[in-house]
């Protein structure tokens, strides 16, 4: 699969400007995001890529603050290159350290996350993976049932197996996902995550204890009754791939419809990650 590499330069001394923009894209198709000196990379597979709902979804924010784009084509094998030069190790305090294989492990962490990457899955996202890794840090996965969906590399279903999950099921709609994800837990010597690839529809007819989601807000949305579906009373859902305004409160109100009781989130810059309990 080949990739357009969108460069934008933002004229704008506001972080959360820069932010808009990305979630923007990332609600239109846009899967990869990479932070650099004066602006951001993002990247959408060929096929998804449609220059003139970019333009209807930008015009928005032209009017806000100036800013400007260039478009390269990225044929696929040049991804590992990409990530080598890119790709940082994720850390949570003192515990998780979440490395590729080309970084040098650090055994003073408590739990050590080894990722192959075969493509960029959202460099520029790390708040929101960190701060769903937090809750789980700060939540029982032992003997538990745990639901990933849109797993990425795997970095969470991973988590949850080391801390003691029983089963999880990591679910990616992306074909490059789903073969990250079971070759990472191979890294790991993880073996009893079952990998998906698809959406919603391939959610097994079974009833889960905990239920990790980091997408988006639409995808959220559109998937909120299923998680609903498929999970235990008094089960717990972690949601986290939007901004807290004002997706939280839409996210909040369609949980609700769903038998989903919001409980409290967290927040960096302004990405949120959410709890709720059925």
């Amino acid at each position: 699969m080949n990739y357009y590499e969108l460069l934008f330069t933002t004229i704008t001394t506001e972080d959360y400007q820069q932010d808009l923009l990305i979630n923007a894209l990332g609600e239109i198709g846009f899967d990869t995001f990479e932070e650099v000196d004066f602006g951001f990379k993002a990247y959408i597979p060929t096929a998804d890529f449609n220059e003139g709902l970019l333009e209807q979804t930008l015009s928005v924010y032209r009017e806000m603050f100036s800013f400007s784009y260039e478009i390269m084509l990225i044929p696929q094998k040049n991804w590992n290159q990409v990530w080598e030069s890119n790709f940082e190790p994720i850390t949570i305090g003192s515990q998780i350290f979440v490395r590729a294989t080309f970084h040098e492990p650090k055994p003073e962490f408590l739990y050590e996350i080894v990722i192959d990457p075969k493509m960029a899955f959202g460099t520029g996202h790390h708040q929101t993976t960190s701060m769903m890794l937090q809750w789980m840090l700060e939540n029982d996965f032992a003997g538990k049932n745990v639901l990933d969906m849109g797993c990425g590399t795997g970095i969470l279903a991973i988590m949850a197996s080391k801390l003691g999950a029983l089963t999880v099921t990591a679910i990616d709609y992306d074909p490059v996902c789903f073969e990250s994800t079971i070759e990472n837990a191979q890294l790991n010597n993880i073996e009893n995550i079952t990998a998906l690839c698809g959406s919603k529809e391939v959610i097994p007819d079974a009833q889960f204890d905990t239920i990790l989601a980091n997408i988006n807000r639409n995808i959220l949305l559109d998937q909120m009754e299923r998680y609903s579906e498929a999970l235990k009373p008094g089960g717990e859902i972690y949601l986290s791939g939007f901004y807290e305004d004002p997706d939280l409160s839409i996210i909040t109100d369609e949980a609700a419809k769903n038998g989903l009781s919001y409980i409290s989130h967290k927040k960096d810059k302004d990405w949120v990650a959410a709890k709720f309990v059925k």
